[in-house]
């Protein structure tokens, strides 16, 4: 790939770096992109996933203070999307195209409903134990079985297309622990990262990606991570809520 397909796609590589690192939307920009380059959906989306690993490593190394300071959260992050990552990838080589293609859409909306509402969640789960227990729940610094779950199906749909999934993993542990947000989007970047390094690993061994189109997405996410870390580590708080509900309800509304 030469000429101005090559800088569309390592500018491309670049925008979805900083989205994959801020809002968690990274392969809204470049899946579309490099399907209308003709790339078919599958190669488009194998080589999409190589090609945003550089971009999770420049994020995770713009958030390496987030992540140090989620402690065993993190290490827990990466298990569970490690696994969801293999699920994934096989998912997405062994059923037929688009079989999940009617319900996408709506998870996402659903969980740009619970990134928006969360607050109130949290709030509300709180005052129901005291009233239960008499007593003030304890800050919840780990994930729970329930968190565990519902954090590793997010890897696994991660592993299998993407779109959508930062969002995902925003809410899961938005609602799941009681980290700072910008702690949560520094695992969110995290989990990103470790979903497409196993996928990826995977897709190079049984899928036929386009290496030169991995190459140029490579080139520009590492850049775009990095300087997409940068950004998400001074938004506030309900900035970066609602930029998060705002991206997931413009993915939900392509995949429509």
């Amino acid at each position: 790939m030469i000429g101005p397909e090559a800088v569309l796609v390592l500018l491309t590589g670049l925008g979805a770096g900083v989205l994959s690192s801020t809002v968690g939307v990274a392969s809204l920009l470049s899946f579309p992109v490099l399907v209308a380059l003709g790339l078919p959906p599958v190669v488009a989306n194998v080589s999409n996933t190589l090609g945003l690993i550089p971009g999770g490593l420049g994020g995770v190394l713009g958030y390496r203070a987030e992540v140090r300071e989620a402690g065993r959260i993190a290490r827990a992050i990466v298990a569970v999307c490690a696994l969801g990552g293999v699920t994934g990838a096989a998912l997405l080589l062994g059923l037929p195209p688009g079989v999940f293609e009617a319900i996408v859409p709506y998870l996402i909306l659903f969980t740009c409903l619970l990134v928006g509402v969360q607050p109130r969640i949290a709030r509300w789960l709180r005052e129901r134990h005291e009233q239960r227990h008499g007593e003030r729940l304890a800050e919840r610094r780990h994930m729970s079985p329930a968190t565990t779950v519902f954090a590793t199906v997010t890897g696994i749909y991660g592993g299998y297309f993407g779109a959508g999934a930062g969002v995902m993993m925003v809410a899961v542990l938005g609602i799941g622990t009681d980290l700072e947000l910008r702690i949560v989007n520094g695992l969110k970047t995290l989990s990103l990262m470790v979903g497409n390094i196993v996928a990826g690993l995977v897709f190079v061994v049984v899928a036929d990606p386009r290496w030169d189109v991995v190459a140029l997405l490579a080139a520009g996410s590492l850049v775009g991570g990095y300087v997409g870390a940068r950004i998400g580590r001074k938004l506030p708080d309900a900035v970066f809520r609602w930029a998060v509900v705002a991206a997931g309800v413009v993915a939900a509304v392509l995949l429509f």
